[in-house]
């Protein structure tokens, strides 16, 4: 396998006993950013813990930057992991957590020190970082792992639903450090289930789901998957009875159901074969009966609609 890619798998398949974690995966990354994208269970962390090698696949090699990622020192000095666990010592401060986790890396004390320091400032965390870890929300250990996973400043950060517990001030302030992390020509994986999350940093993405890379491609790609695949939409609407009738006479619909909502709203939520043939015929359908529409959007944020239907394509029910 060719040091020129960032990430090498073949044919990768790792078994927890009969469970599948990871099924039969290749792909080949060069160096740059990428969004892992997949529900809750899809094989995300699997996929990650096998890149730093604190897993060895059943079958398949692995290999990143080249190089085998089990028991390679040399290697993991080059990666930054952040992991979805909570695995901080809660009686320690996060500055000596990093500085602890730098002097394993060999750094001198007195330069680990300073440059956690430095990383905890960087992620937002000067102000509590000689607080102890039990004192921390869930939002500033996220910031904690952070801080360590860069602090000795490697080529390629991979992280693990980093985003989990900040509020959107620290989404926004973890962003802007990862935007300035790849603008400095790093790479970056990062694994989460919602979208914009991926999308506010890289237009690369790979769609895993049930231990297997479904799609990959650009944000514009992943957006027009979703609306050329089957999805939930709700619709609140002044007429809801009159535009049910309508979808599915029109066949816009493969099943509504009528909702009455807080304050008097009146949804239709329903299931359409094709979210773009719904959304292109929809105004004129509106427009030519007299309706009016206040609300349109996916009835599902986390992407299971466009993970069950690439499923059911890759099983050839569609």
């Amino acid at each position: 396998m060719s040091s020129e890619y960032l990430i090498e798998l073949n044919k990768v398949t790792k078994l927890y006993g009969t469970v599948i974690g990871v099924n039969d995966f290749s792909m080949q990354l060069k160096p740059g950013a990428y969004g892992l994208l997949g529900p809750n269970g899809a094989g995300k962390s699997t996929l990650l813990n096998l890149l730093i090698g604190q897993l060895v696949p059943t079958r398949g090699t692995v290999r990143v930057l080249g190089q085998k990622p089990r028991n390679n020192a040399k290697l993991m000095s080059k990666i930054g992991f952040c992991p979805g666990f909570e695995g901080l010592y809660a009686s320690t401060t996060g500055h000596d957590w990093v500085t602890f986790l730098l002097e394993l890396h060999g750094t001198a004390p007195a330069v680990a020190r300073e440059r956690a320091e430095e990383c905890m400032a960087l992620v937002g965390m000067a102000a509590d970082m000689a607080r102890p870890i039990a004192s921390y929300s869930r939002g500033m250990r996220q910031r904690t792992k952070l801080a360590q996973a860069i602090a000795h400043e490697p080529t390629l950060l991979i992280l693990d639903e980093p985003f989990s517990g900040l509020d959107p001030i620290g989404r926004a302030e973890m962003t802007a450090v990862l935007r300035e992390w790849i603008k400095m020509g790093n790479s970056l994986i990062i694994a989460s289930h919602v979208l914009h999350e991926i999308e506010a940093l890289t237009d690369s993405f790979l769609l895993i789901c049930g231990g297997r890379l479904l799609a990959s491609g650009t944000a514009a790609e992943v957006n027009e998957l979703l609306f050329d695949t089957p999805s939930e939409i709700d619709i609140d609407c002044d007429q809801p009875h009159e535009l049910a009738a309508l979808l599915m006479k029109t066949e816009l619909a493969t099943s509504i159901a009528i909702q009455q909502r807080p304050h008097g709203v009146q949804r239709v939520h329903l299931q359409t074969v094709s979210a773009g043939k719904l959304c292109t015929e929809l105004p004129e359908l509106i427009a030519g009966n007299g309706l009016t529409v206040t609300r349109l959007h996916s009835a599902d944020n986390s992407l299971q609609t466009l993970f069950n239907s690439l499923l059911r394509i890759h099983r050839g029910e569609l």
